[in-house]
């Protein structure tokens, strides 16, 4: 996790195949499950918001392991669920309206 702007946007962009400043964000995780980096694009330049635990890991939702996508999706409430110590897995969601893209 010693990774920092430059090397973080060139993963994203050489080894994901996406651009940086499209706005999403990107998230990077340790081997251990400890340490969580998001980077993403602001107004003016890159951010990093980096989360290292001082006790547990974080609980990652399931992945099928045949699946060798080099990238996944996940909605900003997972995230946050995620970054909050709440299992993903157990979390009972109400129905709600979401708005067409």
């Amino acid at each position: 996790m010693r990774k920092s702007f430059y090397s973080l946007s060139g993963i994203v962009t050489n080894h994901m195949g996406m651009d940086v400043q499209d706005g999403d964000a990107y998230i990077f995780i340790n081997k251990s499950l400890t340490g969580l980096k998001i980077l993403h694009t602001e107004y003016g330049g890159l951010v990093i918001y980096n989360m290292k635990l001082e006790r547990g890991a974080f609980k990652l939702p399931e992945i099928d392991s045949d699946d060798t996508a080099t990238s996944r999706n996940i909605k900003w409430s997972d995230l946050m669920m995620i970054v909050q110590g709440i299992s993903t897995s157990d979390v009972k969601r109400c129905s709600r309206w979401n708005p067409k893209k």
